[in-house]
């Protein structure tokens, strides 16, 4: 069967034909938050993008909540596909919507009734605390489309069908940055203009998504039965998704984490600090990407029976990731500042434009380590091999936290990015020892 690929096709050249979609995909989804930032940072002013970065750590949080838990339901969904259950697959997918949904409610009332709260005590700087509450009030009000499209892209990329959430994500990008102009512009909304864009475009999306998902699993033989919840499915699908949801957060807890370090260095670094996530949000687009492509890959085949295949598509992956590192370090190191001044007013502070140049220029050097990491884990996930995952992601964790807030505070703002590639490189060499082991060969 076509849509058989992944189990099929030469290893390199399937996880590339799986994989770019899933980039260029991620790529738009990374518009939305670069399109509210560089709109509101150019046309409101240097505190607003403060404010919306104030929040950014946050939202991130929740914005992986909803991928990790589409792609660790999604790999039952992949081993189903693999094995031709496509009855089980039906039931697993919704089975996956119908808790995320619940999830998002829950996540999105508790959020609303926080959070002033919350900012309060990420330390957000006084002169932009409003601005920042209003923008996480409205994004939390939209928490049910965002995880209900995560979940749907991961689901349309576990039957093979990674162009449809593509074209869904170019589609509503487009929308965003249009809504943020208007909003922003002539409707003078200011920040809360740029959260009620993001809002309107995930809205629409999500529906002609999930429209659109109905279709294509009608495509595939087998009935649900009436059974649309099946709690032995979420169970199954719970001992993934839940380390996936912990692997996928990893970034963004810890920034929410050390967000209130930053934020006490005062609203100029804030926004240079912010300029530069932006950025690097979209350069570990790709190995984000070739993580969850390996996750599918590694599912449908040991659904086929075929474990070499996934040693093969492993070895390959890393011929992948170092030449996208390479060219992401290339790009950053020399065009540093006019990416920071995609965010900034002309006028913007010296301040800002150093600290965001600073933070951009260090971490284009390590974006191998991010890839090595997302690779070796998409291996483990995919095969279910759960435990030293989760461990790998903790330890991760742990060390980005604990160095910067003991460092950054005594010694400098640089410490807090300075601590990202030791997190990367530890949690890699965890899962590399893990995946040599051979253990999740035997993974359920």
């Amino acid at each position: 069967m076509e849509k058989e690929y992944l189990i099929r096709k030469r290893p390199a050249a399937a996880l590339l034909v799986f994989a770019l979609p899933m980039m260029l995909g991620n790529f738009f989804q990374q518009v939305y938050t670069m399109g509210d930032s560089a709109i509101v940072g150019r046309l409101v002013g240097e505190d607003a993008l403060a404010a919306v970065g104030a929040s950014y750590s946050l939202t991130n949080v929740f914005i992986s909540i909803a991928i990790g838990g589409g792609v660790g339901a999604s790999v039952i969904t992949s081993r189903t596909f693999g094995s031709r259950e496509y009855a089980r697959m039906k039931r697993s997918v919704s089975t996956a919507l119908l808790s995320f949904l619940g999830i998002s409610l829950l996540l999105g009332g508790v959020g609303l009734s926080l959070s002033r709260q919350i900012m309060v005590l990420l330390r957000t700087p006084e002169n932009i605390l409003d601005d920042a509450t209003t923008y996480l009030n409205i994004y939390f009000l939209g928490l049910p489309f965002l995880f209900m499209y995560n979940v749907l892209s991961s689901m349309f990329n576990a039957l093979g069908r990674s162009r449809i959430p593509l074209y869904l994500l170019i589609f509503s990008s487009v929308l965003n940055v249009a809504l943020d102009i208007y909003m922003v512009g002539p409707l003078q909304m200011g920040v809360a203009g740029a959260a009620w864009a993001t809002l309107i475009a995930q809205g629409i999306s999500a529906v002609l998504s999930f429209c659109i998902f109905l279709k294509e699993l009608r495509a595939y033989p087998g009935s649900l039965s009436g059974r649309l919840f099946d709690v032995a499915e979420l169970k199954n699908m719970a001992k993934v998704a839940l380390p996936s949801i912990l692997q996928q957060s990893t970034v963004s807890i810890g920034m929410m984490l050390v967000q209130s370090v930053v934020n006490s260095f005062g609203s100029q670094m804030l926004a240079g600090y912010s300029a530069a996530m932006r950025i690097e949000s979209v350069c570990i687009v790709p190995m984000s990407a070739m993580g969850n492509a390996i996750s599918s890959y590694t599912a449908q085949n040991l659904g086929a029976g075929q474990p070499e295949r996934v040693k093969a598509g492993y070895r390959a992956s890393y011929g992948i990731v170092f030449a996208i590192a390479a060219a992401l370090c290339l790009v950053v190191q020399l065009l540093a500042r006019p990416l920071i001044s995609l965010f900034m007013e002309d006028g913007g502070s010296a301040v800002a434009f150093e600290t965001g140049m600073a933070c951009t220029r260090f971490m284009g050097w390590f974006y191998v380590l991010i890839g090595l990491k997302m690779i070796s884990d998409g291996v483990l996930r995919g095969a279910g091999d759960m435990p030293l995952f989760t461990v790998a992601n903790l330890v991760n964790l742990g060390l980005r936290v604990v160095l910067a807030v003991t460092l950054a505070p005594r010694f400098g703002i640089q410490f807090v990015w300075m601590a990202v590639p030791v997190g990367w490189l530890v949690n890699y060499l965890i899962s590399f020892f893990e995946y040599r082991t051979g253990r999740w060969r035997r993974a359920k």
